[in-house]
């Protein structure tokens, strides 16, 4: 799906931030690296918009409301405030722009959206600390240091007291140094924790490459290393021809015994690393492959049914769900609706369809729009209120698909998807 990562606290001060040289900001306070990294949020089964920053101040804590305050103040000019951030970071230290990618039109929205998630959850210390221990995890692979943490905090402060000049002062400056000092620690932690166990990417070279359609391809890789994941997850990708940018991909099989990855890509228009994964590489090829990530796996503790609906190449998760279930011998039943604009579109339908034959508890239905919409055709069916239900696919089947669900009964917290802006992050 193209839908979508050795740090150590250094008790170092910055040497005094812009808004008034107090040199607060340490290599513990502050955001590494490539800001907002994969996730603009925590996944999960709510596709609501970010509730406003006011939208929980009764139950806020202090610091949470003067920083959802200063964001609340900056919404309408994010641009400026990105655009000035990063104008600052790379003008006062301009060793970190090779962090970055050469374009940066998709990584600018990413900082806006980073501090609205970490101001949402202030106050859950759970979701926070998940989310950002995969941001740190993530972050990894972009190289970054703790020595890089001083930087960003001067340019996120500078920034924000250039932009928040109604809301911004001591006490809130206090409370942005608290927040960040909180953040970033997580971030820390979780960075060295991971050094332990896994590298920050793993190098792959390419062993097959299938065209199913002019726009899709089959690329399957050889990590150098062993790669843990689960069925349902995905990865960060980079090709050697866009250097730091990285795309999500899911996995499209469960995990084999010889250890080969594979992927299903759709090269979209303007999309850097697809159309170089579709039409540019080649057996021979080696990739980068960061962390896996994502939370739309199966559940070997139950019994529940799965409903699977898959659009595009959102399929590949699916199929990779099927394998797993298959490979653990269980008899639950599990339906699929694969969804697709033409019959052409269909481009994994027979191998769906071998699995069918091969497996009795399997329900295969192609449904192609035109003729009726997936979730319409999801309502025909059923019910589905016992089933544990997993979506992949584009932004729209998503949206649509969770509001269906709902509609027939289905908890939400049955409805697996992974984070909706990651897909709008992972477009290219």
């Amino acid at each position: 799906m193209d839908a979508p990562t050795t740090m150590s606290a250094d008790d170092g001060t910055s040497g005094g931030g812009p808004g008034g040289g107090n040199g607060w900001f340490t290599a513990r306070a502050g955001l590494p690296g490539p800001l907002a990294g994969e996730a603009a949020r925590p996944p999960g089964p709510d596709v609501r918009e970010p509730a406003a920053a006011g939208g929980r101040e009764g139950a806020a804590s202090p610091d949470a409301r003067l920083v959802r305050r200063t964001l609340d103040e900056i919404a309408p000019v994010a641009d400026k405030v990105t655009s000035y951030f990063y104008a600052l970071l790379f003008t006062r230290h301009p060793e970190l722009r090779c962090l970055f990618p050469v374009a940066m039109d998709t990584q600018r929205d990413r900082l806006l959206r980073a501090l609205l998630t970490a101001a949402e959850h202030l106050d859950e210390p759970e979701v926070l600390t998940d989310y950002l221990g995969r941001l740190g995890r993530g972050h990894r692979k972009y190289g970054t240091r703790a020595a890089y943490y001083p930087a960003v905090g001067e340019a996120l402060i500078g920034a924000l007291i250039r932009y928040a000049r109604r809301t911004w002062d001591d006490a809130t400056e206090a409370a942005w140094v608290r927040t960040y000092t909180t953040i970033s620690q997580i971030m820390i932690d979780a960075a060295a924790d991971d050094e332990r166990r896994a590298p920050a990417w793993w190098h792959a070279e390419v062993v097959g490459h299938e065209r199913r359609t002019p726009d899709v391809a089959v690329v399957t890789v050889r990590p150098d290393q062993p790669y843990p994941f689960l069925a349902g997850q995905y990865t960060t990708l980079e090709t050697p021809w866009w250097p730091r940018i990285w795309r999500h991909y899911s996995f499209a099989s469960a995990p084999r015994p010889d250890g080969l990855l594979t992927f299903h890509v759709k090269a979209v228009p303007a999309g850097w690393v697809s159309n170089a994964l579709v039409h540019r590489a080649r057996p021979g090829d080696t990739l980068r492959l960061g962390p896996p990530a994502g939370s739309m796996t199966v559940d070997h503790t139950t019994d529940s049914g799965l409903l699977c609906l898959g659009g595009g190449t959102g399929i590949a998760p699916i199929k990779a769900l099927v394998e797993d279930v298959a490979e653990h011998g269980e008899r639950r039943p599990v339906e699929v609706f694969y969804g697709a604009r033409t019959d052409h579109d269909l481009y994994d339908i027979d191998t769906l369809l071998r699995l069918r034959r091969s497996h009795p508890w399997l329900e295969v239905r192609a449904v192609v729009d035109g003729r009726t919409q997936l979730p319409d055709a999801v309502r025909e069916y059923g019910p589905w209120n016992e089933y544990d239900a997993y979506l992949s696919g584009p932004l729209g089947m998503i949206r649509s698909g969770v509001d269906a669900l709902r509609g027939v009964g289905v908890p939400s917290d049955r409805i697996r998807h992974d984070s909706l802006e990651e897909l709008v992050a992972a477009a290219g």
